[in-house]
């Protein structure tokens, strides 16, 4: 059995995007959760998502392993983004646009454009 910080490790380089959550990309259970989720869905991101609630072990793993003390959290491509007011940021800014196309990840300019017309 491997321990928490090497499954947490493989889920974070085995996909491209991969959010830590509470709930599911499909089934949200916190508003933080929602909103990163929805923007990601709304963008047409292909993301992994991992229910924190589902297992304890995780929910207080992925906290060591980031440094970072709360939930949700988005990595690409192995690194770690930030959490809800951080991917809020980047999105308004085109910084996640850019984040995304660099790592070669697939979205619809389009849905991120209109995030942004809709919040300006």
């Amino acid at each position: 059995m491997t321990d928490v910080k090497t499954q947490i490790d493989e889920m974070v380089k085995g996909h491209d995007v991969v959010l830590f959550m509470k709930g599911t990309k499909m089934m949200p259970q916190c508003g933080f959760s929602s909103r990163v989720a929805g923007v990601l869905n709304f963008m047409g991101v292909d993301f992994t998502d991992v229910n924190v609630l589902a297992d304890a072990d995780i929910r207080q793993g992925i906290k060591d392993y980031s440094d970072w003390p709360t939930i949700p959290q988005l990595y690409v491509k192995g690194e770690f983004v930030g959490g809800c007011d951080i991917v809020t940021e980047m999105t308004l800014s085109g910084e996640l646009d850019t984040l995304l196309e660099q790592n070669g990840v697939t979205f619809d300019k389009a849905a991120a454009d209109k995030i942004r017309e809709a919040n300006a």
